[in-house]
C-alpha cells in the first residue's frame, strides 16, 4: 500500500511547522510539488527550505508537476472548479502511480490548514473514483492564514458570546458583518461596506518576509489596503490575503 501525507505547513513562517508535522516530513521518501510557474517560484521555495531546515536525513525525492490553471472565463464558477479539480486529479493519479512504489511514503506541503479551503483532500476523492486506490492517507493539521492574522493583529477572532463565519468574498453579504473571516477575495468585496460602521484587520503574505497588517475603521483605511494590496501583487505577482470584518460594538 502507498501512503500519502497531506502535510499543514503554516502561512508562511517555516516555524508554524509543528512537532507532527516535522515528524511527518521525515517519514516521506517523496515529496511532490505543484508548480505555478515564476509568479509563485516563492512558494515552492519555501517548502524546498522546509525539507532542507527540518528532515534530518536527505535521501528524499521531490517531483515536480506544472499545476493547472483555473479557467476564470468559465460561465459558471462552480462547473470551473470542477473541471480545474478533474484536470489536477489527472495529474495526482499519474503521481501516485508513475513515480509512488508500494510501500513508499509521499507527501503534499499544503498551504495553511488541509482542511480550510484546499482542494487535496477533495481531489483525492475524485483519484480514487478514477480508478486510482491503491494508496492511504494521512491529514497533519497545520497553521491556517486565519490563526496567523489574528495573531499578527493581537485580536481574538470573536466577540464573548458571538459565533465567527469564515467565507469567501465573492460570498460576503451585509449580514455577515458581526464577525466574518473573509479569505479568496480577488475583488476587495470589503469596499461595498464601506459605509458600515465596521473595523478591518487585513493582512497580506502573513508570516513571510513580505508580511503587510493594516488595521482601522473600514471607511478610513479600504482605500489604502486597496492601494497597498495592488501594488504587492504587482510587485510579487500573486497575493494572498486575509482579513477580519468586525461591527463596532458602541
Amino acid at each position: 500500500m502507498k501512503t500519502l501525507l497531506l502535510i499543514g505547513i503554516g502561512a508562511g513562517d517555516p516555524e508554524h511547522i509543528t512537532v507532527q508535522a516535522i515528524n511527518a516530513l521525515n517519514r516521506a521518501s517523496v515529496f511532490f510539488v505543484l508548480d505555478k510557474g515564476q509568479t509563485t517560484e516563492d512558494l515552492v521555495r519555501l517548502r524546498l527550505e522546509i525539507c532542507e531546515r527540518y528532515i534530518t536525513e536527505p535521501n528524499y525525492r521531490v517531483v515536480h508537476a506544472s499545476d493547472p490553471q483555473r479557467d476564470s472565463a468559465t460561465p459558471s464558477y462552480a462547473q470551473g472548479v470542477a473541471d480545474w479539480h478533474e484536470q489536477r486529479a489527472e495529474i495526482f493519479k499519474h503521481l501516485i502511480e508513475q513515480e509512488l512504489a508500494d510501500g513508499e511514503c509521499a507527501a503534499f506541503l499544503l498551504w495553511g490548514e488541509p482542511g480550510l479551503y484546499d482542494s487535496t483532500l477533495r481531489i483525492l476523492d475524485r483519484v480514487r473514483a478514477n480508478g486510482c486506490s491503491d494508496f492511504d492517507y494521512e491529514v497533519i493539521p497545520g497553521i491556517s492564514s486565519v490563526q496567523a492574522l489574528a495573531a499578527r493583529h493581537r485580536i481574538p477572532l470573536n466577540g464573548i458570546g458571538q459565533p465567527i463565519r469564515i467565507t469567501t468574498g465573492r460570498r460576503l453579504v451585509a449580514d455577515d458583518l458581526d464577525n466574518v473571516v473573509v479569505m479568496l477575495d480577488a475583488h476587495c468585496a470589503f469596499q461595498q461596506f464601506v459605509h458600515e460602521d465596521v473595523d478591518i484587520y487585513w493582512g497580506a503574505y502573513i508570516g513571510t518576509a513580505d508580511e503587510i497588517l493594516i488595521a482601522g475603521k473600514l471607511s478610513q483605511v479600504c482605500e489604502h489596503i486597496k492601494y497597498t494590496r495592488e501594488a504587492a501583487r504587482q510587485r510579487k505577482g500573486w497575493i494572498m490575503d486575509t482579513y477580519l470584518l468586525r461591527k463596532r460594538v458602541d
